[in-house]
C-alpha cells in the first residue's frame, strides 16, 4: 500500500536534488520521482495528486525551483531528446528477426540510468501502464504550471545556478535562454526540439519509403508522384518559416498543410503496397518495414499537434502517454510476432479458406460425391496401414523406423491427393477459415447468424460425411486383406499377441483420445505449413520462374516447363500439407519417446484399419475380446478429437485473422442450439435425405 512511509519519500526526493550530482544520480532522481508518482498503481486521481504536491513545492522555494531549472537544463545539454520524440518505439533494425533478438536482449540485461540515450532513460523511469494512464489525466493547469516551471523565463531573472563541473556555465544558460536570444522569442528550447525530431522523422520517412522492398511494391501512381521527395522539401519549408516567423504566421500555417498533405500522399503510398501483398504473397519482413513506417507518418502528426496546436500542453502530455504504451510494446517480444505476424496469419487463413471451400457439401449431390472421395481416401489408407505394420516387422531403429513410416504417410496422403480423394480429420483446418470468413460476412443481424448457423450443419455434416467414408472403407478392406495374407500364406498377416497390443493400444480405457487431440494439433500445425508454403511460392513467384527461366525451359521444353508451373502452383499447398503432416505422425513418437515424453498420435482412420488387422488376426475370437469392443468404442472419440481440435485452432486463428471480434457469440451459441434440438439430423445429411423432410434447395459455391 502506498502508505505514510511513501508520503514521507517527498521531502527526501527534493533534497536529493542535485544539478550538479554525476549524471546517474540525476537520472536516478527523475526514475525516483516517476516511482513516488505511481505509488501502487491503484488510483490515477492519488498520482495527479502526487503530481500537484510536487509542484506546490517546487513553487514555494525559489532555491529548489532554480534547482530543477539547472537540472532540467542539464538534461538539455546531456540527454538527446529529440531521439526520444521521433526514434523512441521504432525499430533501429528493418530485419524482423534482428529485432526478435534485440527486444530479447532488453528482457534479459538490464539497463543503467548513466546513460544520455533519452529512450533508454524514458523506459527507466516510465515503464508501466498506469504511467501512460496518469499522464493523460493531468488537467490543463496542472500541465501549465509545469511548463511555467521549466519555462526559460524563470532561469533568465533568477540568480546563476550551479551546474556540474563537467559542463560549463555559459553552456547551461545559453541553453535556458536559447528560446530568447537565438530563436528571437519565437521558439522555445522544447519547441525546437520537437521541431528537429519532425525534420529526423521526415528523414526516415523518405529513406524507408524508397527502399526497393517497398518502393517496387508500391503501385505505379504513388511512384510517379514521389509523395516522399515532396514530403522532405514540405517539412524544409515549415522549419524555415517557424524559424523566421511567428507560430501563427501565415507561412507557418501554409507550410503545415504542405506538410500533412504529403503525409497523407505518403500513407496512401504505404497502403497500395497491402494491395501488392493480394496476389503476391505476404513477407514478414516487409510487413515489419510497413509497419514501422506508418508508425512514423502517425509520429509526424503528433509532432506537428504538439508543435502548432492550440494546447500543445495538453498534446504533449498526450504524446508522452502514448510514448509509454509503445515503449512497452517495443519490448515485447509477443507484440513484435502478434503484430508483424497477423497480415501473414490473415493470408494464410485465406489462402486456407479457398481450400476449405471445397470441402464443404451444402446439397445431396455434393454430400454423395464427399462420401465417393473419402471411401477413396480409406482404400488408400488401408493399404497404408498394411505397410506400417509390415514396416514394424523389419524393426528399425526408433528413429529409421519412424523416418520409414513418415515417408509411407506421407505418400499416401499425396497419392489421396492427386487421386481427388480425401481424409476426413485433414479438412477441418481447411474448413475452419472459411466458415471464420463465413462469420465475418454474416454481421451480427438475425439472418446473418441464421445463414451461419446454416453453414455449420453444411460443414458438420461434410465430416460425418468423410469420417463415414473413410472408417466404413478401410475397416473392411484392411479386414479382407490380412484375411486374403492368413488364408494365401497360412499365416496371420500380425501374431495375436501383436495384435492384442495393438487393441490395447487404441482402447478407449488409455490415453487414445488424448493422443487423438495432440494428432488434432499437428493437423492444425500442418495447415499452417500448407498455408505458409503456398504464400512463399507465391510471394517469390516461383511458378513463373518454373515457366519462364532459360535453364528450366531449357531442361523440360517450354510447353512442358508451362505445365509444370501450373500444377505446382495448384498442388504446391497440399504437397506441403501432406508431406509435413505424414513425417510429423511418423518422426514426432519416436522423438517425443526419445527425450521421455508420453506423447503418441492416434489417427482415427489408421485406427481403424489397426483394429481390422487385429480382428483379422484374431478371428471369430475378436468378437468375444472385450479389448476389441474398447478398441472399436474408442474411434468416434478419436475422429471427434481429430476435428474438433484441429477445427478448433484454425477457427480461433482465422477469427483473429479476419478481425472477427463484435459478433456476439451467445446470440449464434443459442442459434445453434436451437438448430440442433429442432432439426438434429440436418448436422448428419442433407434434408432431402431424411424421410418426409423438405428439401434443401441445391445452393452452388
Amino acid at each position: 500500500m502506498f502508505g505514510k512511509k511513501k508520503q514521507e519519500r517527498l521531502p527526501a526526493l527534493l533534497a536529493s536534488l542535485n544539478p550538479n550530482a554525476p549524471l546517474a544520480e540525476r537520472n536516478l532522481w527523475i526514475i525516483e520521482v516517476a516511482d513516488w508518482i505511481r505509488g501502487e498503481q491503484v488510483s490515477v486521481d492519488a498520482a495527479v495528486a502526487r503530481v500537484g504536491l510536487l509542484l506546490d513545492a517546487m513553487e514555494a522555494n525559489p532555491e529548489l525551483r532554480r534547482k530543477l531549472q539547472a537540472w532540467w537544463a542539464c538534461l538539455l545539454q546531456t540527454v538527446d531528446l529529440t531521439a526520444l520524440l521521433a526514434d523512441f518505439g521504432f525499430a533501429p533494425r528493418t530485419a524482423f528477426f534482428n529485432e526478435l533478438a534485440e527486444r530479447l536482449r532488453w528482457k534479459l540485461l538490464p539497463s543503467t540510468p548513466e546513460t544520455i540515450d533519452a529512450t533508454v532513460l524514458f523506459s527507466m523511469a516510465l515503464h508501466t501502464p498506469f504511467d501512460a494512464q496518469w499522464l493523460k489525466a493531468l488537467d490543463a493547469k496542472t500541465l501549465e504550471r509545469i511548463a511555467a516551471l521549466l519555462s526559460p523565463g524563470f532561469a533568465a531573472i533568477e540568480t546563476p545556478v550551479v551546474v556540474p563541473t563537467q559542463i560549463a556555465q555559459s553552456d547551461v544558460h545559453e541553453g535556458v535562454i536559447a528560446g530568447q536570444e537565438h530563436y528571437g522569442n519565437r521558439l522555445s528550447p522544447w519547441q525546437m526540439l520537437v521541431l528537429n525530431a519532425v525534420t529526423y522523422c521526415a528523414g526516415q520517412i523518405l529513406a524507408s519509403g524508397f527502399t526497393p522492398e517497398l518502393r517496387l511494391r508500391m503501385s505505379g501512381s504513388a511512384q510517379n508522384t514521389q509523395p516522399f521527395y515532396t514530403l522532405i522539401s514540405h517539412v524544409e519549408e515549415l522549419r524555415k518559416a517557424m524559424l523566421h516567423h511567428s507560430p501563427k504566421a501565415t507561412d507557418v500555417l501554409e507550410a503545415e498543410v504542405s506538410v500533412r498533405s504529403s503525409l497523407d500522399e505518403c500513407r496512401a503510398a504505404v497502403a497500395s503496397i497491402y494491395g501488392h501483398f493480394e496476389d503476391n504473397g505476404v513477407s514478414v519482413g516487409v510487413v515489419f518495414r510497413l509497419r514501422q513506417l506508418r508508425m512514423r507518418i502517425l509520429r509526424v502528426r503528433e509532432l506537428l499537434d504538439c508543435l502548432l496546436s492550440a494546447n500543445p500542453n495538453t498534446i504533449t502530455a498526450k504524446l508522452l502517454a502514448h510514448l509509454v504504451v509503445v515503449g512497452l510494446e517495443r519490448q515485447s517480444v509477443r507484440a513484435l510476432i502478434s503484430s508483424n505476424s497477423s497480415l501473414l496469419a490473415s493470408k494464410v487463413a485465406e489462402r486456407s479458406a479457398e481450400t476449405g471451400e471445397h470441402y464443404i457439401t451444402r446439397d445431396s449431390r455434393e454430400y454423395a460425391h464427399m462420401v465417393r472421395k473419402a471411401a477413396g481416401g480409406g482404400f488408400v489408407m488401408a493399404f497404408t496401414t498394411l505397410i506400417k505394420f509390415a514396416l514394424h516387422a523389419v524393426a528399425l531403429s526408433a528413429f529409421w523406423g519412424g523416418f520409414i513410416a513418415g515417408i509411407n504417410y506421407a505418400i499416401s496422403f499425396v497419392l489421396i491427393q492427386l487421386l481427388h480423394f480425401t481424409v476426413a480429420t485433414k479438412q477441418p483446418a481447411m474448413t475452419a477459415p472459411a466458415m471464420a470468413a463465413k462469420l465475418k460476412e454474416s454481421g451480427n443481424t438475425d439472418a446473418g447468424i441464421a445463414s451461419f448457423v446454416d453453414e455449420v450443419s453444411y460443414l458438420v455434416r461434410s465430416q460425418v460425411a468423410a469420417v463415414l467414408g473413410n472408417v466404413l472403407v478401410v475397416f473392411p478392406t484392411v479386414l479382407v486383406l490380412a484375411l486374403a495374407w492368413a488364408y494365401a500364406k497360412g499365416t496371420p498377416f500380425i501374431d495375436k499377441i501383436y495384435a492384442a497390443q495393438t487393441l490395447h493400444s487404441i482402447s478407449l480405457l488409455g490415453p487414445s483420445v488424448l493422443y487423438a487431440a495432440f494428432t488434432g494439433v499437428l493437423l492444425f500445425s500442418s495447415s499452417i505449413i500448407a498455408g505458409w508454403t503456398e504464400n512463399w511460392f507465391v510471394l517469390h513467384h516461383m511458378d513463373s520462374a518454373i515457366r519462364y527461366n532459360p535453364r528450366i525451359t531449357g531442361f523440360l521444353g517450354k510447353a512442358r516447363a508451362a505445365r509444370w508451373a501450373r500444377f505446382m502452383r495448384r498442388n504446391v499447398s497440399g504437397f506441403a500439407s501432406n508431406i509435413s503432416l505424414g513425417f510429423m505422425l511418423g518422426l514426432i513418437p519416436v522423438t517425443a519417446q526419445f527425450f521421455g515424453l508420453p506423447i503418441d498420435i492416434r489417427h482415427v482412420t489408421l485406427a481403424s484399419g489397426q483394429a481390422a488387422a487385429a480382428a483379422a488376426s484374431m478371428g471369430l475370437q475378436a468378437l468375444h475380446y472385450p479389448g476389441f469392443w474398447l478398441a472399436i468404442a474408442a474411434l468416434p472419440f478419436m475422429g471427434g478429437f481429430n476435428i474438433l481440435v484441429s477445427f478448433y485452432l484454425a477457427f480461433r486463428l482465422a477469427l483473429r485473422a479476419q478481425n472477427v471480434s463484435n459478433v456476439e457469440r451467445s446470440h449464434i451459441y443459442k442459434a445453434l442450439t436451437k438448430r440442433f434440438f429442432s432439426r438434429p439430423m440436418s448436422f448428419l445429411l442433407p434434408l432431402r435425405l431424411n424421410k418426409g423432410a423438405t428439401a434443401e434447395p441445391v445452393g452452388g459455391r
